[in-house]
Order: C-alpha cells, then sequence, then structure tokens
C-alpha cells in the first residue's frame, strides 16, 4: 500500500468515527436534558472522540493537500466552508451557557446536520463547475 491510500483511508474512517459522534452527541439534545443544558452522561467522552476525529480529518487533510501539491478541485473550497459552518455550529450548540434556549441548539444541531450532508453529499458527486 501506499502512503496516500493509507492517509486516505485513516481521513475517511476520521469522518466516519465524527459522523457517528456527531449524531450520539445529538441524542444528548433530546434525551435525558437538564434545563437548557444537554444531557451530561458520556460527555467527556463525546468531546474526546469529537475533538479526536476532528483533528484527524484536519491533519489528515492538511497532509493529504500536500501529497497533491496543493492542485485543487474548485469544490475543495465549498468543503472547507461547510466544515467551518459545522465545526461552528456545534461550538454554538454545545457551549456551557445558560442564555442559552434548548430550541437554539437544536438549531445549531440541524444546521450542522445540513453542513454534514452537503459536505459528504459534495465529496460523493464531486461536482465540476464551469
Amino acid at each position: 500500500m501506499d502512503a496516500h491510500l493509507i492517509v486516505k483511508i485513516i481521513h475517511m474512517s476520521s469522518v466516519t468515527l465524527a459522523l457517528v459522534v456527531f449524531v450520539l452527541r445529538a441524542l444528548t439534545l433530546f434525551i435525558g436534558v437538564q434545563g437548557q443544558q444537554p444531557n451530561p452522561k458520556g460527555r467527556v467522552a463525546f468531546v474526546a472522540l469529537q475533538h479526536l476525529s476532528y483533528t484527524l480529518v484536519i491533519l489528515t487533510g492538511i497532509i493529504l493537500l500536500f501529497m497533491n501539491h496543493f492542485e485543487v478541485q474548485p469544490w475543495f473550497y465549498a468543503k472547507i466552508i461547510l466544515f467551518l459552518v459545522l465545526l461552528s455550529s456545534q461550538i454554538k450548540a454545545y457551549k456551557k451557557d445558560d442564555n442559552i434556549l434548548l430550541a437554539q441548539r437544536r438549531a445549531g444541531i440541524v444546521i450542522g446536520a445540513i453542513a454534514f450532508i452537503g459536505l459528504l453529499a459534495l465529496v460523493m458527486i464531486k461536482p465540476v463547475f464551469g
């Protein structure tokens, strides 16, 4: 196996882990909520797994960029923007602040889910612009 394929497999596996943790952590906003805060059970494990998966996605993505000599398709920039939307929506949804309503947290997760679906669709479709 060549290095490019190994890095790509790690990248895709970490995206899969990120998706699983996204869904499991989103459930904490619907099951066992306490006031305006998500369910605290499993919080540390979910946060750790989420940070691990996103860190691996970013690091392997940067490594793949280096391996491809920074030659990217135009849809790559949309992919980066959707990833930033995903991150920012999750930061807002899980921020420890009692002023953020549960409905706002859930709306943030919906926005994050739309961004995640859009991201995966972009990668699968690989649209050609121009």
